[in-house]
């Protein structure tokens, strides 16, 4: 028997059921593939963000979950149902635009009751819902007041309470934090999390910010070129990921190319000849076997560094020249060219006391281990 439970409007739903689906969606604009056979679910409760550069399809995804767009091919199901070719307000979720779009001429309080007042909902409703989503998004007091005169942190939460009040049960967050300052914005990101966690609803958030994904998110899509190149968790897609694309994209990754020749098959361990000189022994991770050429991509926080000779008698040693060392706070970002063509980034913590003691110029060993190497087809 399906587990259920009930939603904002009071409606019974089984939680075997996802909240949303996608099931081979595709939308072309003329001749333009924008998004191509992208399929996945959403659950109860979900937090999911749709990231990737601009252009590769996610904005568009979400209009077409809204219905502001209709796919060329493709079913959008919203708990069971067929909701691909129904109108915008015949379905459950609630957009929040990048521009909030507020009505400047409107106080908080109308503004957050406009779509109660479209739908004809009696006047003690629409009291009680404004009342319940300003409480929820720590308005309440605000309701006079006109959006000139809140802050950007303060507008975004009274478009949150505007979908929240108008009873939606699937959110939809279209880059809601870019107009924000880097401060506000990552408290803004807690604050939105928080609410979504307590309040137990599914949402889908669209940004190119990979640190904003990555903190607000139960689970990634990374899209490219209208496609799904990798799904699963912000750990998961971090620490493996399963093409060169998501590797350069999520984080900062290091590359070096190379031929590879196998050590032991059934280990699937591999010695990669570096096309900048020296070798690193690491894991086959892919399907089938190892290819002629190979690169690996390693974090720059998962680099040992040393003054020179210090590995001496270990593998997996590279040398080089410290050219430049950015300061950042907690960590020291080192610069450091192995020869002409070929530089890698280090991070390495700061002690309590200053930054790192390596300076432009010093020599210096670099270690990765085979378990900080991240093996993929060239």
């Amino acid at each position: 028997m399906p587990r259920c439970c009930r939603g904002l409007r009071g409606r019974i739903v089984s939680q075997d059921v996802p909240e949303l689906e996608l099931e081979g969606i595709t939308k072309r604009f003329g001749a333009t593939p924008a998004v191509e056979r992208l399929s996945f679910q959403l659950w109860k409760g979900e937090f999911l963000s749709l990231l990737g550069p601009s252009g590769c399809g996610k904005t568009t995804t979400l209009r077409m979950i809204a219905g502001f767009l209709t796919p060329n091919a493709g079913h959008i199901l919203y708990r069971g149902q067929d909701i691909t070719h129904e109108p915008p307000y015949r379905r459950d979720v609630g957009l929040v635009f990048q521009s909030y779009a507020l009505f400047p001429h409107m106080s908080v309080e109308d503004n957050v009751s406009f779509g109660l007042r479209m739908r004809r909902a009696g006047k003690r409703v629409i009291h009680e819902r404004v009342r319940w989503a300003l409480d929820l998004v720590r308005l309440s007091g605000f309701e006079g007041r006109r959006p000139q005169e809140l802050s950007g942190g303060q507008q975004q939460r009274v478009a949150v309470a505007r979908v929240l009040a108008a009873g939606a049960s699937l959110l939809l967050f279209d880059e809601p934090f870019s107009n924000l300052d880097a401060k506000l914005r990552k408290d803004m990101q807690v604050e939105l999390r928080e609410l979504q966690q307590r309040l137990g609803i599914a949402a889908v958030h669209v940004t190119h910010d990979q640190e904003e994904a990555m903190t607000m998110s139960d689970r990634l899509i990374i899209m490219n070129a209208g496609r799904m190149e990798q799904e699963g968790s912000p750990s998961e897609i971090y620490r493996a990921p399963q093409s060169a694309f998501v590797a350069d994209f999520i984080g900062r990754c290091n590359r070096l190319a190379g031929r590879v020749n196998v050590l032991d098959p059934t280990q699937r361990r591999v010695r990669l000849a570096l096309e900048c000189g020296g070798e690193l022994e690491a894991l086959w991770a892919g399907a089938g076997t190892p290819p002629e050429r190979a690169v690996a991509f390693v974090r720059p926080e998962h680099i040992r560094v040393a003054p020179f000779g210090t590995f001496r008698d270990q593998a997996n040693v590279l040398s080089g020249t410290v050219r430049r060392n950015v300061y950042v706070g907690s960590i020291t970002t080192l610069h450091v060219t192995l020869n002409e063509a070929t530089a890698l980034a280090v991070e390495v913590p700061n002690p309590p006391e200053g930054p790192c003691s390596f300076e432009p110029g010093a020599k210096v060993d670099l270690l990765l281990s085979p378990s900080s190497l991240r093996l993929l087809a060239a």
